[in-house]
C-alpha cells in the first residue's frame, strides 16, 4: 500500500484520531501536574524563607536588643506579616523559659509590676505546637527550659514550631517560630488537587464528545447501509446509499452495494422478463392447440345454424319466431366465444406491427363512437380533450384502436350504468418528444391490493371477464416502446395514463375538443 493511499483508510484515520485524543489528555494532564508542581515548589521555598526571616529576626533582635515588631517594621518583612499565614509568631525565650519578646503578640511579651519588678510569661504557660529543632545541636543543647518538649511525630494538617538557640552574655536565649497551621497549606494543595481533576474530566469530556462526533460520522455509512440492506431484503432495488468517502473501506462498501443492488434490480427483471417469455410461450402452444380444437367445431355449429334456420324452420309463424330468436342466440353465443379465443391468440402470438405515423386524436373518437350508445344509454358525460401541438407517434393502427377501445370499455363498466364523466385527454411530454394519453374515469375505483395485478393475464375483478383485456393493453404499449400507469382510489374512479415516443418534430394536430354527452 502506497504511503499516500494509507491515510485513506477508515481503519489508519480511526487509529490516528484515537492517539491524537490519547497524546492530547496526556500533555493537558502532564501540563497541569506541572503547575501543580511548580506552585508546590513555590509554596515550600516561601514556607523556608519564612522560617529563615523568622529565625533571623530573632537572632539579630537578641544581637541587638531591639523589639521584633519595630525591626519587622523597618525591614518590611512581608512574610512574617500574620496575615500571610506562614509564620504566627516569633518569640524569644530565655534560658529560663520567660518570654522576652513576641512579633505578634503583646501579651507576651515583658510587664513591669506596680513594685518596680519584671512579669514575663513562661513558655509553658502559653499555647505551644510541637517543637522541632531547627537545626542539629549537640548533646549540650539538648537541654531545653520547661515548656519546650520536642515533639516525637508531627501530623500532617497540625501546627508546628522551630526552636534555634542562641549564645549571649546573658546566657543561652532561643529563637522559637512559630508556623501557622498547616491545614491552610493542605488546603491549598486540595484545592490545587480539585483543580487537576476538573481539568483532567474537562479534558476527558471534550475528548469523549469530540470521538463520538467522529465515530458517529464514521460509522454513519454503516447505518445506511444497514438500512439499504433491509430495503433491499424486502425487495426495495431502487433504494441507493448516499455517496460517502471512495477512498477508504466504507466508501469502497458503499459503491459495491449500489452496484450489487443494480445487478439484483437487473436479475429480477430479466427473471421476470423469462418468467413472462416462458409463460407466453406456454400460453401460445396451449391457444394454437385451443384455437383449432375449438374452431372447428365451432365453424360446423355455426354453419348447421344456418342450415337449420332456412331448412327446418316450423311453418307455424309464431314457433318460427321462437325458432328464429333461438337460432341467433346460438349463433351470438358462437360469436362470442370466437371473440375469446381470438383475444386469447392475439395474446399469446408475437406481434406484427405495421408502423407508420397514427393520428392518436382520431383513435380516440373512434374508440368513443364505438361505445357510444352504452355511453348514451347509461347517461355517462364522455369527452375527447387534446392540448396544443399533439405529436403524432409512430404505431399499429389496429393494436393503439384496440388499446383505446379497451380502456374506454373498461371505464364505462366501471361506472355500472349509474351515469359519470369519462375524459380522454391527450398532451405532450418531454418537450414533444413523447405523446400522452390521460383515460378518466368516476367509476368504483381499484382496491389498492388489485392495482399491481390489473396487467397480469388471466387476472380480473369482474364475474364474465377473462382477465385478458388489460394484459392486451400493456403489450400493445410495450410493444410500440410506451409506458402505461394506473393510478386509482376506490369509490372516486380511475386514470390510466400512456406515453408513447413521438415520431419527432413533424406534424401536430391543431387544438380542439370533441364532447360526447350521454342523455
Amino acid at each position: 500500500m502506497k504511503l499516500p493511499t494509507v491515510f485513506h483508510s477508515f481503519r489508519v484515520r480511526l487509529l490516528i484520531l484515537l492517539a491524537a485524543l490519547l497524546v492530547l489528555t496526556l500533555g493537558v494532564q502532564y501540563y497541569v501536574n506541572l503547575r501543580a508542581v511548580r506552585s508546590n515548589a513555590q509554596l515550600i521555598v516561601e514556607q523556608q524563607q519564612a522560617i529563615m526571616a523568622g529565625v533571623a529576626l530573632g537572632v539579630h533582635s537578641v544581637s541587638n536588643g531591639e523589639y521584633l515588631t519595630d525591626m519587622r517594621k523597618e525591614g518590611n518583612v512581608t512574610l512574617l506579616d500574620k496575615k500571610a499565614g506562614r509564620v504566627e509568631d516569633v518569640l524569644l525565650v530565655d534560658d529560663h523559659g520567660n518570654i522576652r519578646d513576641s512579633l505578634n503578640n503583646e501579651d507576651y511579651t515583658p510587664r513591669e509590676n506596680p513594685d518596680g519588678s519584671v512579669h514575663y510569661v513562661q513558655v509553658g504557660d502559653i499555647p505551644l505546637p510541637p517543637l522541632h529543632s531547627a537545626v542539629q545541636i549537640t548533646e549540650a543543647y539538648s537541654d531545653l527550659p520547661t515548656g519546650m518538649a520536642l515533639a516525637r511525630n508531627l501530623r500532617a494538617g497540625d501546627a508546628g514550631a522551630f526552636y534555634f538557640p542562641v549564645e549571649t552574655n546573658k546566657g543561652r536565649w532561643y529563637v522559637i517560630v512559630v508556623l501557622g497551621s498547616a491545614s491552610s497549606l493542605t488546603s491549598l494543595l486540595e484545592r490545587q488537587a480539585q483543580q487537576s481533576l476538573l481539568y483532567t474530566l474537562a479534558v476527558l469530556l471534550a475528548t469523549t464528545l469530540l470521538t463520538a462526533l467522529v465515530v458517529w460520522r464514521f460509522t454513519r455509512p454503516i447505518k445506511y447501509l444497514s438500512t439499504a440492506a433491509r430495503r433491499v431484503a424486502m425487495g426495495d432495488f431502487s433504494f441507493r446509499v448516499p455517496a460517502a468517502n471512495p477512498h477508504d473501506e466504507i466508501g469502497e462498501l458503499s459503491e459495491l452495494f449500489n452496484e450489487m443492488t443494480v445487478k439484483l434490480s437487473r436479475t429480477r427483471e430479466l427473471e421476470t422478463q423469462l418468467h413472462q417469455a416462458e409463460k407466453a410461450a406456454v400460453v401460445g402452444r396451449l391457444a394454437s392447440a385451443i384455437a383449432h380444437e375449438i374452431r372447428n367445431p365451432l365453424n360446423y355449429i355455426n354453419l348447421t345454424l344456418d342450415y337449420l334456420r332456412t331448412s327446418f324452420a316450423p311453418e307455424d309463424p309464431e314457433k318460427r319466431q321462437t325458432f328464429s330468436r333461438l337460432a341467433r342466440q346460438l349463433k351470438s353465443e358462437v360469436a362470442r366465444i370466437n371473440t375469446r379465443i381470438s383475444e386469447f391468440l392475439n395474446y399469446s402470438r408475437p406481434s406484427e406491427l405495421e408502423l407508420k405515423p397514427v393520428d392518436l386524436y382520431e383513435i380516440a373518437q373512434d374508440a368513443m363512437r364505438i361505445v357510444g350508445p352504452q355511453i348514451t344509454e347509461s347517461r355517462i358525460n364522455a369527452r375527447v380533450e387534446k392540448g396544443d401541438e399533439i405529436p403524432r407517434v409512430l404505431g399499429d393502427t389496429e393494436a393503439l384502436h384496440s388499446v383505446m377501445t379497451n380502456l374506454v370499455i373498461n371505464a364505462v363498466q366501471a361506472m355500472d350504468g349509474e351515469g359519470g364523466s369519462l375524459s380522454i385527454v391527450l398532451a405532450t411530454e418531454d418537450a414533444g418528444r413523447q405523446a400522452r394519453i390521460d383515460v378518466t374515469d368516476s367509476g368504483r375505483g381499484i382496491a389498492p391490493e388489485d392495482i399491481s395485478k390489473v396487467f397480469e393475464p388471466y387476472y380480473s375483478t369482474k364475474d364474465t371477464g377473462t382477465g385478458l383485456g388489460l394484459a392486451i393493453v400493456k403489450k400493445a404499449v410495450d410493444d410500440h416502446g410506451g409506458t402505461i400507469n394506473v393510478k386509482s382510489k376506490v369509490g372516486s374512479g380511475t386514470t390510466f395514463s400512456i406515453t408513447l415516443p413521438a415520431t419527432g418534430k413533424g406534424e401536430r394536430l391543431r387544438n380542439g375538443t370533441q364532447e360526447h354527452t350521454g342523455s
